[in-house]
């Protein structure tokens, strides 16, 4: 893992509200908004960015936690904007806070870990889980 980021640092991520992304269940359907599901996943790219920035070659970035603070309702096609910022690195692991804004609106807001790890590790533990 290169360590070339601090606190502090940023990474943009900026979504256009799409109808795959409404709060839609196996009944269908719920409203025609930004989903909260679908934020947590935009969410977690925006804060992903950075473990495309450190990982060596034989590494990958792999979700540990997102936290989601849904505030306020998006309607389909609204340009979202995600905002990343490193909260702390503790040796492979990079927890960030993230907020996401429709124009100066907040949506959301929450927090977001990636932790780095070996490539051969992480195929250890997927095949550790097969039936």
């Amino acid at each position: 893992m290169k360590r070339i980021l601090k606190p502090g640092d940023k990474r943009y991520f900026t979504k256009i509200v799409m109808p795959t992304d409404v709060a839609s269940f196996e009944a269908g359907a719920v409203h025609p908004v930004y989903a909260t599901f679908a934020v947590a996943r935009d969410a977690e790219w925006c804060c992903r960015l950075f473990a495309l920035d450190v990982r060596d070659e034989d590494e990958e970035g792999i979700g540990t936690f997102v936290n989601v603070m849904h505030i306020a309702p998006a309607l389909l096609n609204s340009e979202i904007v995600f905002t990343a910022e490193i909260m702390e690195i503790v040796g492979h692991a990079i927890i960030c806070k993230w907020v996401a804004k429709h124009k100066e609106r907040i949506i959301a807001e929450g927090t977001q870990g990636q932790k780095i790890l070996q490539k051969t590790k992480l195929d250890l533990i997927f095949q550790s889980l097969k039936f």
